[in-house]
């Protein structure tokens, strides 16, 4: 029983809050933009590898740990992400939605070739070497990168949470999701908003892109990788609603691991190669039950 129990959270339950917890940073960038700006960022996933790439070139600079330069990397994130907007989509902003949706795809396709030209396609170690677990009651083992992945995670989403509750702009960017109309109405610099809305969420992707490099590797198409399961668990918690993207992120991270253990018999469930399929059909079953969501976020 012991054994039962130690191989299912030491292999699956941990690994799988660790990748929700990376989904869920992702995820809350996601949902405010898709609420504030009302248009699906293909670009997102490109961030968080943008991100991982500033981190990897500063570890390899400063011989510091990934943590240690991961708010530089978030900054240096920040500042491109908002060139990229004030450049290719605020001439838009009063256009069709498709028409955003079409440059955050082309952006999309844009950035990933910077990063390859520049970075070359090769994969990349963020933290070289192999750690030892740390043991708990004999059975329970813990990588040192997973604590401090959760860890980082924890501190970022508290951030978070205190800026929409507690601050004005975080206030704002809540009116602006309810109803960007009334929000212009009631005097509230819409523009500053939207600027706030691109600043957290490129932070959260590069955060995300770090983490996620520390707990795998570094390469070019790790945000497209985590573009789908990023959309799935927006589009679970509730589009616009970013405390709902953390709870998508999670049940989405732990079902895609869940369900390559072995429950029936001794071989995996599914085979560890379609935990993207488990995404996209939960996004599509969510979409047919509850397009709200489970937070009842929006529908457009």
């Amino acid at each position: 029983m012991i054994d039962f129990i130690g191989d299912l959270v030491n292999f699956y339950l941990i690994p799988g809050l660790v990748l929700g917890s990376i989904y869920a940073l992702g995820a809350i960038g996601l949902t405010m933009t898709f609420g504030i700006l009302r248009f699906a960022n293909f670009a997102h996933g490109e961030t968080m590898t943008l991100g991982a790439y500033f981190a990897w070139t500063l570890v390899q600079l400063t011989g510091w740990h990934p943590i240690a330069v991961l708010p530089i990397a978030m900054g240096l994130t920040v500042l491109v992400v908002l060139g990229i907007d004030r450049g290719f989509y605020k001439p838009f902003r009063a256009s069709p939605t498709i028409m955003l949706v079409i440059a955050s795809f082309g952006m999309m396709l844009m950035v990933r070739s910077v990063v390859q030209f520049i970075w070359g396609v090769q994969m990349k170690a963020m933290v070289p070497g192999i750690q030892m677990p740390v043991v708990l009651f004999d059975w329970l083992r813990i990588s040192p990168k997973h604590m401090m992945i959760i860890a980082s995670v924890l501190v970022l989403m508290f951030a978070v949470h205190y800026l929409l509750t507690y601050t004005k702009i975080g206030k704002a960017m809540r009116a602006m999701s309810d109803s960007p109309e009334l929000a212009r109405l009631t005097g509230i610099n819409t523009e500053a908003v939207i600027r706030a809305t691109w600043i957290i969420g490129a932070a959260l992707a590069a955060a995300a892109g770090v983490l996620l490099a520390v707990d795998t590797h570094v390469e070019t198409m790790m945000g497209f990788k985590l573009l789908l399961p990023v959309f799935a668990a927006t589009i679970l918690g509730g589009i616009g609603r970013p405390y709902g993207a953390v709870a998508g992120g999670l049940v989405i991270g732990m079902a895609e691991e869940l369900s390559s253990y072995p429950w029936i018999g001794t071989e995996p469930l599914l085979n560890p190669g379609y935990k993207a399929g488990v995404a996209f059909a939960i996004m599509v079953a969510m979409l047919i039950w509850r397009p709200s969501g489970l937070f009842r976020g929006k529908v457009y």
